[in-house]
């Protein structure tokens, strides 16, 4: 069946993770095409707000655990196609970069190349090798090894940090600046993302599902700025009309800082709050800059390559973030 080509309306596909961040506007893209949804996570009761976005059957969320292959196995049963997007940004209990991202991808693959699904599309992050000094970002490099020694045509994508209505960026940041006076910018903020609008992340998916995206490849995908950790902070800032005091924390201090918050978090029994988290791995992935590749742009591996216009934070990121406003979404600024 992984060949199928037949109208969406006759595919399945298989969602991995389908209720996180991404999930739901990938969800979103491939209902609107017309495919039946299946989407496999971990506590299928807690799917329930996805059924909207499709028609009556068209979505039905499986229980499904990467640590446990049978559950991967049935999830993709039957299935046409099958998207990857399982993976976390700090470990916890038995959540391990390397259980999920890499172990877990592993599975993922074993499991279509057994039930004959080529079409596969797992997404990884811009960032991913396997001589960082990030855990993070050498287990997205395991897990894209994985999946393409099991699936070999399986497409691959990898955002650099994406922007959305749920983001954990620009709504983490807009948070510590209402609760804040002073705001860290770790490595002096010197660090460059290029942020990516989650709905052209979707779109992405999508396509690749549809098969007009060539398989066996690694897609960079970045928005249409580059900009620095400090420049971001600074953006956020002023659309929340917050004013905190943005001081450079040097990578060795901020290590350290970070070691001490482990720390609490271990004798607080993981109570401390995420939005104030943080990791010595986080520290190390902003070591290095977040932004699609020279090479990726030169061998058509890009946005550009997919037919896709990208979309600016600025476009988008003023439409939730009015929530951390003093005034709401109530604009008290006054012409001259």
């Amino acid at each position: 069946m992984a060949n199928d080509l037949s109208p969406p309306s006759r595919q399945l596909v298989t969602v991995f993770g389908g209720s996180g961040f991404v999930g739901r506007h990938v969800v979103r893209a491939l209902v609107k095409r017309g495919y039946r949804v299946r989407v496999a996570v971990r506590r299928p009761d807690l799917a329930g707000f996805l059924q909207p976005l499709g028609v009556v059957g068209q979505i039905h969320a499986v229980q499904a655990n990467l640590r446990y292959p049978a559950s991967v196995a049935a999830a993709v049963k039957g299935a046409d196609a099958v998207v990857n997007l399982v993976g976390i940004l700090q470990e916890g209990g038995r959540q391990t970069f390397t259980g999920v991202q890499a172990n877990g991808a592993r599975a993922v693959a074993q499991a279509c190349a057994a039930a004959g699904i080529g079409r596969v599309v797992h997404v990884s992050a811009i960032g991913a090798a396997r001589d960082s000094r990030s855990l993070y970002a050498r287990s997205k490099a395991e897990g894209e090894a994985a999946v393409q020694a099991a699936v070999p045509d399986a497409i691959v994508l990898r955002p650099s940090i994406v922007f959305g209505p749920e983001d954990d960026f620009f709504n983490r940041f807009a948070f510590l600046a209402r609760m804040l006076p002073i705001l860290p910018l770790i490595g002096g903020g010197e660090t460059k993302f290029q942020p990516v609008f989650v709905g052209d992340v979707a779109e992405a998916v999508a396509r690749a599902v549809d098969g007009s995206v060539a398989g066996g490849r690694v897609y960079e995908l970045g928005g249409p700025e580059v900009k620095s950790f400090r420049d971001l902070v600074g953006y956020i800032c002023e659309v929340t009309d917050r004013k905190p005091l943005l001081v450079s924390l040097p990578f060795p201090l901020a290590r350290i800082k970070a070691r001490i918050l482990e720390i609490v978090d271990m004798l607080t029994l993981g109570l401390m709050p995420d939005a104030l988290m943080l990791t010595r791995d986080q520290v190390a992935l902003l070591e290095s800059d977040n932004i699609v590749s020279e090479a990726a742009v030169a061998e058509g591996r890009s946005f550009e390559a997919l037919g896709i216009a990208p979309v600016s934070a600025e476009a988008v990121v003023p439409s939730y973030l009015w929530r951390f406003r003093k005034t709401g979404q109530f604009d008290t600024a006054r012409a001259g």
